[in-house]
């Protein structure tokens, strides 16, 4: 079992909030600078508007009119840094390899998605993390079902910044948002029993899932040991979610955006499995879509220690990262290189392919990061 020097956790804040990233852009991907200068006490950064009004690329070519929106643009990055500062506390792999990845880009890097695991119970599914991304001009898009972990998912397209290249990480082109939900009507009455039991002790927590997860809380009561067994007998998705709740469950580098040979994502494997990463082998390393169109892989998740609310403190799965390249499609293949843009693409997901990168937490790949 991978270990890492960080203290065990509770439902109490992870880090402390002088320590949740800058709102204000860093001039460079430099995650300890991120992390310093937040401070609860007065926002410094100045406030600009998002107003945007764009056009969309679906599979096939067609085109949709997104509406206009308006919000906070350095509000909603902010949100989204804290999120990944959490992240990368948590998940010293992910971290490693961020900073492995920049040093070879020179600070250039772009986040393909990021994903989210929830209950999908007593409005603590799907719903209860769409909205924020709703409100600041996201669309939903594609339903996916995952029959065999009792799962669905629903992914959302970010607004029009999405396509411009400047920036890097959470400062540049805005993810895709990928979020699944166990559907806890469709398992056992033991383990029905205990996620109701959490997310009831939880209150109104639904409706704060963006501000948990940016803060790295549980919204819900420190579970018991004995019930994070219960669970992980059964699906360690539910089990996962009881411990992490709404943190990133993973974030997705764009290989194809990439600037150097890294861009080919079977390379990047190579390279980061010659730097000593491991990476999830549930279907092969490399996850191809049937139109051979999208290529993903992922590592193993870290593990951290948790103390559960019996005094028990014990090895749980974290987080990992996550790796797309998306090929052109074929009504755009002759368009010259320097033409391609990210509407050019194979978008979405595929289901075969998102059920192993769940894989990266569970019990047997986990337990591959120690060997």
């Amino acid at each position: 079992m991978f270990s890492t020097t960080t203290k065990p956790y509770t439902s109490s804040t992870l880090i402390s909030l002088s320590k949740i990233s800058s709102i204000s852009k860093p001039k460079s991907w430099n995650i300890q600078s991120s992390i310093n200068h937040f401070s609860l006490g007065g926002l410094t950064t100045s406030s600009r508007n998002l107003s945007v009004s764009c056009s969309y690329s679906s599979e096939n070519g067609s085109h949709f009119q997104r509406s206009s929106i308006q919000g906070g643009e350095a509000f909603f990055r902010g949100v989204l840094e804290s999120m990944q500062s959490v992240y990368l506390n948590r998940n010293p792999t992910a971290k490693a390899i961020l900073d492995l990845v920049h040093s070879v880009e020179n600070n250039s890097l772009c986040y393909d998605h990021l994903a989210f695991r929830t209950f999908g119970v007593n409005g603590y599914g799907i719903d209860s993390l769409a909205q924020f991304f709703l409100d600041y001009g996201y669309t939903q898009r594609d339903e996916l079902r995952f029959p065999g972990k009792k799962l669905r998912a629903l992914w959302f397209s970010p607004p029009s910044d999405s396509f411009s290249d400047d920036g890097s990480g959470m400062n540049g082109p805005l993810p895709r948002i990928f979020i699944s939900e166990l559907l806890v009507d469709q398992m056992s009455p033991q383990t029905q029993e205990i996620i109701r039991k959490y997310t009831e002790s939880s209150g109104n927590g639904q409706k704060y899932a963006a501000l948990a997860s940016s803060l790295g809380h549980l919204t819900w009561d420190t579970p018991l040991y004995s019930e994070f067994q219960q669970l992980a007998r059964e699906s360690e998705y539910a089990a996962w979610t009881l411990v992490n709740g709404h943190a990133l469950n993973h974030v997705t580098i764009s290989a194809h955006r990439l600037k150097t040979h890294l861009k080919d994502i079977k390379k990047l494997n190579r390279f980061l499995e010659e730097s000593g990463f491991r990476l999830n082998s549930e279907g092969g390393v490399l996850k191809v879509s049937p139109d051979g169109l999208l290529q993903q892989s992922s590592t193993v998740a870290d593990s951290i220690s948790f103390q559960f609310s019996d005094g028990i403190t014990e090895s749980v799965p974290c987080s990992y990262i996550e790796f797309a390249e998306r090929l052109v499609l074929p009504q755009y293949e002759n368009l010259p290189h320097t033409e391609i843009k990210e509407f050019h693409r194979r978008d979405g997901f595929e289901v075969a392919s998102a059920d192993k990168i769940f894989e990266s937490t569970s019990k047997e790949q986990v337990s591959r990061a120690g060997a």
